[in-house]
């Protein structure tokens, strides 16, 4: 069961990056998010862009090479992530 955040992620990213034939209802918290893997079909690029609409729409940083890229491994660790951070870290 995903939470609230996991599928406003999903539609974020579906919006911001553009992605067709996908619904935010369709994606598991668990499924990568970039890679061959991705039912979004994101590259490197389009990680930048998630990082970049992930900061102005919830105000949080998402730091370096290493952080993104952890982050960014699914909508859990996403959701995760930004919960954290609001709280305080």
């Amino acid at each position: 069961m995903s939470s609230a955040l996991e599928h406003e992620l999903a539609e974020l990213i579906i919006d911001f990056c553009n992605v067709e034939d996908v619904s935010a209802e369709e994606i598991s918290p668990e499924t990568p998010l970039i890679g061959p893997d991705s039912p979004f079909g994101l590259d490197s690029l389009d990680a930048v862009e998630v990082v970049v609409a992930v900061q102005k729409t919830y105000g949080v940083r998402i730091g370096g090479e290493q952080t993104s890229r952890e982050v960014l491994q699914s909508l859990r660790t996403l959701a995760e992530f930004i919960t954290r951070e609001q709280n305080g870290g």
